[in-house]
């Protein structure tokens, strides 16, 4: 059995701001699990704009206040671990748990519908409502550490749980088959190139939105067809052409995304970094018949769901470049440039 020691090496957001709010520490105590809860010892985390995003209070809609920054719509607790993308080792487990988990590598599945033994009225997520995966250890309950069982190395697989998650949710949730022409906003971020594969798996023909500079790519990935960003969709696609959009950008094209849904489509949205406000005219909404899906909380199969994909081969990591824990502030640097294609990932105790 592994020793554990009393204290590790983390990231700890301090409070709301710039990156100056993150602070590196070597004397942050080992977290113990509870009854129903397993102890893992974090190989590496990814990086997503969710972790910048709650930085910052930019869920807040009380004009970026700290009051309903969290992801639930509640205040943060300071200092907080974040990071919701988790690969590691279960080293300790509480005394509920089977000790045969001890030793599986595991992925975490960062909606949470359990906490301390106690099931959450509304869901928690992991790096935000509790501490995350930023730290040489973490805790979580037993059923949202899911065992994985691939040949991938930890970088590849700490690059799967946030993005491909949210994903498989928009697309279960949109219904996603292969009779369907999808359109996908951001397709080259991690979870637009983690829907773009997804959507693939389904058979579903995918029309991707992206800088030109990133089309190979995204060609690479299985898309069918490429747009350029700030194009007028209207003259490149045709008027209720598409069945489903998945959108992660939102801002000015989105009146645009409802006049490409043909009568009875289906949106589905989980992200708004081309800017959160839009203008809907709410007679296209009925009379076309649409339907809309806010996407966060995980419907209960898509995380299995995600890590068969995975042990089947039928998605594949994309990782644009790793960090030490310590460097997170150059890694976010990084993910804000918006150079890359895939995901940003921090080796932890990953050699």
């Amino acid at each position: 059995m592994s020793i554990i020691p009393k204290t590790m090496k983390g990231v700890q957001m301090i409070g709301h701001g710039g990156p100056e709010m993150l602070q590196y520490r070597n004397d942050i105590p080992v977290p113990e699990p509870t009854s129903n809860e397993v102890l893992i010892r974090i190989a590496a985390a990814g990086v997503n704009n969710t972790d910048i995003n709650t930085r910052i209070a930019w869920y807040s809609k009380n004009d970026g206040g700290s009051t309903d920054a969290s992801w639930s719509g509640q205040p943060m607790e300071f200092p907080r671990i974040q990071g919701a993308d988790v690969c590691g080792i279960i080293v300790a487990v509480g005394k509920n748990v089977d000790e045969s988990r001890i030793g599986q590598r595991v992925l975490i599945e960062p909606c949470l519908t359990e906490v301390n033994g106690e099931t959450l009225n509304t869901p928690w997520y992991y790096g935000s409502e509790c501490d995350g995966g930023f730290a040489e250890y973490t805790v979580v309950a037993a059923k949202h550490a899911y065992t994985i069982n691939s040949n991938l190395s930890n970088t590849e697989l700490a690059s799967f749980p946030c993005s491909y998650s949210t994903a498989e949710n928009m697309l279960t949730r949109a219904k996603v088959t292969a009779k369907d022409k999808v359109l996908i906003s951001g397709a080259s971020g991690g979870v637009g190139s983690a829907a773009v594969q997804l959507a693939k798996a389904r058979g579903a023909y995918v029309i991707a939105i992206t800088s030109p500079s990133k089309n190979e790519q995204l060609l690479e990935l299985g898309v069918d067809q490429v747009i350029a960003r700030d194009v007028d969709l209207i003259n490149v696609l045709e008027e209720n052409s598409i069945d489903v959009v998945i959108d992660l950008v939102a801002g000015k094209q989105w009146p645009q995304f409802l006049q490409l849904l043909k009568p009875g489509g289906r949106y589905a949205v989980s992200g708004a970094i081309g800017g959160p406000l839009v203008e809907l005219d709410i007679r296209t909404l009925y009379l076309k018949d649409l339907s809309f899906f806010g996407c966060t909380v995980l419907n209960p199969e898509v995380f299995q769901n995600l890590v068969n994909y995975i042990e089947q081969g039928k998605i594949k990591p994309i990782v644009a470049r790793a960090f030490p824990l310590q460097k997170i502030g150059a890694a976010q640097q990084f993910f804000l440039d918006k150079t890359h294609t895939g995901k940003i990932v921090l080796n932890i105790t990953d050699s």
